[in-house]
């Protein structure tokens, strides 16, 4: 079965969607991009991609702060997605990568006189954290890039070599993952991922200006806890603190909704297992994104008519 892409205007057959190797994006990390999912549900032979539009917003922001014009509106993102999602038609749940790059061939870094163009690509995804088991999670000798640095609120291609080093070094240290602190040493987030805390019955987490990236699943979590009448508390954290939480656990496109049960070798509240909280949290994440409860069904966009 041929894969198609959305490139520069186009549904075209994967294999031939191409960029020139002197494109800026690529000669200097200039691309601002979102991590959107997509679940199909087997019972109602139906796919909903969560939560599309605030994707779009959020690459609109992204795109603001990296003097970037998208050639569409969020409603023609919306719609090229389901578009090329039904083009591709999955019978899985599925990875959809929007990209705003910039295009010009110039051999210098400045996003000055310089055009912009996109592209979409959709993949097969599953889990990509085991969640039948918690993360072993160390904290980093890596210092997450500060928001006068690199915009960590803003998706950019260029800032997730920060990631890379961080996770990187996380796994050949035996860990499955790392959390960040920032560069005045309080924590900030995973190497690409929310950080979430249940202390006394009660959800923390780090504040949008804390170095982190202002999260669509972290915002979505935040909504669902309160749903269930569970006090969020957003404050600034200490590393000390990780290791006397109650519970904890990553959230994120990716990630999704996983525990954690060691930080630093040291065992997340008493025994390292999944949480009576973040159990409530995960089971509730799931069944909304499959579009099986109707409160929450504005969220999911249908794909098959």
């Amino acid at each position: 079965m041929k894969e198609y892409i959305f490139l520069e205007g186009k549904f075209i057959e994967a294999e031939k969607a191409v960029i020139p190797v002197k494109t800026h994006a690529f000669l200097y990390g200039t691309s601002v991009f979102e991590g959107i999912r997509a679940y199909y549900n087997s019972d109602e032979e139906q796919m909903y991609v969560f939560r599309m539009k605030e994707h779009y917003e959020r690459l609109s922001r992204s795109a603001k702060i990296m003097l970037m014009n998208c050639p569409y509106s969020i409603e023609e993102l919306c719609s090229q997605t389901v578009q090329l999602l039904k083009k591709n038609s999955y019978r899985q749940d599925v990875y959809i990568r929007p990209t705003l790059y910039k295009s010009s061939d110039k051999i210098s870094p400045g996003l000055d006189n310089t055009k912009d163009a996109y592209l979409l690509f959709t993949t097969p995804f599953g889990d990509y954290y085991d969640m039948t088991k918690g993360l072993d999670l160390c904290i980093s000798s890596w210092r997450r890039t500060s928001d006068n640095a690199i915009p960590p609120r803003a998706k950019i291609a260029g800032a997730y070599a920060n990631a890379a080093l961080i996770n990187t070094d996380a796994h050949n240290a035996g860990f499955d993952d790392a959390i960040v602190l920032s560069e005045s040493g309080q924590v900030t987030e995973g190497s690409a991922m929310n950080l979430m805390f249940v202390s006394n019955g009660k959800l923390i987490t780090t504040t949008t200006t804390d170095d982190i990236l202002e999260g669509v699943t972290r915002n979505t979590v935040i909504e669902l806890a309160k749903d269930l009448g569970i006090e969020v508390i957003e404050r600034d954290v200490d590393r000390s603190e990780l290791y006397l939480m109650d519970e904890i656990f990553v959230c994120g496109t990716g990630a999704q909704i996983t525990p954690v049960s060691t930080i630093d070798r040291r065992l997340i509240g008493k025994d390292g297992k999944m949480g009576e909280i973040t159990a409530q949290l995960q089971k509730l994440y799931f069944d909304v994104v499959k579009g099986k409860l109707s409160k929450y069904k504005d969220w999911c966009v249908k794909v098959y008519d």
